[in-house]
């Protein structure tokens, strides 16, 4: 058997194999969990967020460097990231050329490092934290850009079509929002490099994961291209075994921000308009419906699940892509979308939503992944294969289906007459020219809503001036302590026009009213 260098280092190249790995991972989800190597903690915690922006990796030490432009089969240059304050963890990198691996050692000279630096101090085993992709590129093209980053626990991020980074991946999520207990982080503990000399081909990484309760293998097929327009695509195969229970097993897991958008802001909290990496969790059934749940920042975290049976695919979106509703140097409005494409389907579950509350842009606050209904048991093996897309869009629309562009709620009753108490209003904005073009002149749409709770009232449509844009509008009334599961789309003689737009509203989350 082809057996991967996990446990030692190599000097010498040593034959390797995915399946190897997958033999390994399923070998250790029977033996005690070895927690990875975190050299001297009192050092990496004095390499806080100044000093680890101080440590710069020598583009000319990087895996495949000098490529470009030299004559030589050309990838894309490869960039290790310094341990620190954030980052104590040993991350083993590993050189794979024709079948077989070899350990990259840990090396001062890998950095820009200045002579006072607490990272001098790190002993010659230290390791590394991660690594990132750096664009194929000449010296016409500098400065440079990385287009895929590893690092932390099991995270992973890519940037879109727009050229900047905003949501996460990871590999696993285990018992996040469990009542009964902390969140578990697994590690991408070693990572596999394959030669790389197309940079319209994949990038081939193999990564080996761990945990007190889980284990894994990991191959990710990540496709850039010189033609940057169409973000980063991943295909990624995985096999999942587990050491222990686990009591919300979290498989192809999502990580965002949402603080607010056009609805849901504190006033006088900041003095932007919007602020998040992502606006919404998109939905493609099984059945083939087409879901929009606008994100939330709750007053307490909650946890929401959409039951399925093999779904075609879901993500975390950014659909606002307006300037001026951001005005935001950091550039809100060219964030990743990220959608999840089954290759080998799902089964039955449930894609569940993740919404913790935050007062600031600092936090990742949103989650979204896929639940299996089966119990996740000790020594149960889950085998994955499914695709990434980092892009501006979905990269499957309807195409007859118009989509949510804004979501608006205010006080309820008739506006120039008193408000009623405990009435709230929604106006939800519907766009997409191939099908509310088809709306004849004179025509209303029918609104389609229901609500779990309080009562439905001042039901119509609507058209925006200036545009094709269509709005549904509604009021509800609802107890101060109750919450609602609202639904709703625009229809004409019965046949949908838009998306379901689904919202959980609570009046005591509705900061802004």
């Amino acid at each position: 058997m082809l057996l991967p260098v996990r446990l030692t280092a190599q000097t010498a190249p040593v034959p390797f194999s995915y399946e190897a790995l997958v033999q390994d991972a399923q070998q250790r989800a029977a033996t005690a969990y070895v927690p990875p190597y975190q050299p001297m903690p009192e050092v990496t915690k004095q390499i806080d967020y100044t000093q680890h922006g101080k440590l710069k990796f020598r583009p000319d030490k990087a895996l495949f460097a000098g490529q470009a432009g030299s004559g030589l089969p050309a990838g894309y240059p490869l960039e290790f990231f310094h341990l620190g304050q954030y980052f104590t963890k040993r991350v083993r990198m590993h050189s794979v050329v024709n079948g077989q691996a070899t350990e990259i050692p840990y090396s001062t000279e890998f950095f820009e490092m200045p002579e006072d630096s607490p990272a001098r101090q790190l002993p010659p085993d230290a390791g590394f934290a991660g690594f990132r992709l750096q664009e194929w590129y000449t010296e016409a093209d500098w400065p440079r850009q990385d287009w895929v980053a590893f690092l932390g626990a099991s995270y992973f991020r890519a940037i879109g079509a727009a050229g900047q980074y905003g949501l996460s991946a990871r590999g696993l999520s285990l018992n996040a929002a469990d009542p009964n207990g902390p969140e578990e982080f697994p590690d991408f503990t070693d990572f596999y490099i394959q030669e790389a000399t197309d940079p319209n081909a994949p990038v081939v990484i193999c990564a080996v994961l761990d945990s007190p309760s889980a284990t894994g293998a990991y191959r990710f097929h990540m496709i850039r291209g010189l033609d940057r327009s169409g973000g980063v695509q991943m295909e990624i195969e995985a096999s999942v075994f587990l050491r222990k229970d686990v009591a919300r097993l979290g498989l192809t897991p999502l990580t965002s921000m949402f603080w607010f958008g056009e609805y849901g802001k504190l006033r006088l909290s900041d003095w932007r308009p919007e602020v998040h990496d992502s606006d919404g969790l998109a939905m493609w059934t099984g059945s083939g419906e087409r879901i929009w749940r606008p994100l939330n920042n709750p007053a307490f975290t909650r946890v929401s699940a959409f039951t399925d049976e093999n779904p075609r695919g879901f993500g975390l979106l950014q659909r606002d892509r307006n300037f001026d509703h951001f005005l935001d140097g950091v550039m809100y409005d060219r964030r990743p979308s990220l959608w999840v494409e089954p290759i080998a389907p799902f089964g039955r579950g449930t894609v569940q939503l993740l919404e913790i509350p935050t007062d600031d842009e600092i936090h990742d606050n949103i989650g979204a992944f896929w639940v299996p209904e089966a119990p996740a048991t000790a020594g149960s093996r889950y085998d994955l294969h499914y695709r990434l897309y980092w892009q501006n869009t979905e990269p499957h629309p309807a195409e007859n289906i118009a989509q949510t562009i804004a979501t608006r709620i205010g006080r309820g009753g008739t506006p120039g007459l008193p408000r009623p108490p405990g009435v709230y209003h929604f106006g939800v904005e519907f766009d997409r020219p191939t099908v509310m073009q088809r709306i004849p002149w004179g025509v209303f749409p029918e609104v389609v809503v229901t609500s779990s709770a309080g009562t439905i009232s001042r039901v119509f449509s609507e058209p925006v001036p200036n545009g094709n844009v269509w709005r549904a509008n509604f009021d509800i009334e609802i107890g101060a302590d109750e919450t609602a599961e609202l639904r709703m789309y625009m229809a004409m003689d019965g046949v949908p026009l838009t998306e379901t737009w689904t919202y959980q509203f609570s009046p005591r989350t509705a900061m802004d009213i």
